[in-house]
């Protein structure tokens, strides 16, 4: 399949770390895998990342709950 003249290859945009990302590396830190993160292509094991993400899964719930005893709170006074 030829691309038409006209049309050029789309170029990929970096886009700013969003607030996941940032999440992502802060927890990679604490455990000790961002040397491997940063080489994922080839160091990264699914073991790995999955202790990654479930971190950042139980920060996030961990984030949720103070979020709603501090809404909770405030509407009870």
């Amino acid at each position: 399949m030829t691309m038409p003249e006209n049309k050029t290859p789309k170029k990929k945009v970096k886009k700013k770390p969003g607030p996941h990302e940032q999440l992502k590396w802060e927890t990679a830190r604490e455990l000790g895998l961002d040397d491997d993160l940063a080489r994922a292509g080839d160091e990264l094991t699914v073991r790995e990342a999955g202790k990654i993400g479930g971190h950042m899964v139980k920060k996030l719930i961990k984030a949720g709950e103070q979020a709603l005893a501090h809404e909770n709170k405030q509407k009870q006074q």
